[in-house]
């Protein structure tokens, strides 16, 4: 691995665990079921759940320690926001780990992921 490589990847983690770290930060301290929390758009027009609705109360609830409420809310974050994660850490290791990239990051994988995310979409409105 390059230097040059190197320093984009541990940018891209650093940038991330930033990421991440100012979003705790926000969520932990702003209770998202107050009048003031940014409101879902799709479920004010449809009346219908979208595939993240519940998703700024349950990172709430998990951020307090209750990961049983925060299922109860969103269970769809407890397997995209890990997935989103990895998704970060190989596209930021794609010149380092191009078969892992290739492997991970491919058509069929993001097939799989939109199929998933519609299936809960419809599967939460039933």
């Amino acid at each position: 691995m390059s230097r040059t490589s190197l320093y984009k990847t541990l940018a891209t983690v650093a940038a991330t665990v930033a990421a991440v770290a100012l979003v705790s930060f926000i969520y932990y301290n702003h209770d998202p079921s107050s009048p003031a929390a940014p409101k879902c758009i799709f479920r004010l027009l449809t009346g219908w759940d979208c595939p993240g609705c519940g998703s700024q109360r349950a990172l709430h609830a998990l951020l307090h320690g209750q990961p049983a409420r925060a299922w109860s809310f969103n269970p769809y974050i407890f397997f995209a926001v890990p997935g989103a994660v990895v998704f970060i850490l190989v596209e930021a290791m794609r010149k380092s780990h191009p078969r892992l990239h290739r492997a991970l990051i491919n058509e069929a994988t993001i097939a799989a992921v939109l199929a998933a995310t519609v299936a809960w979409w419809i599967f939460r409105n039933l």
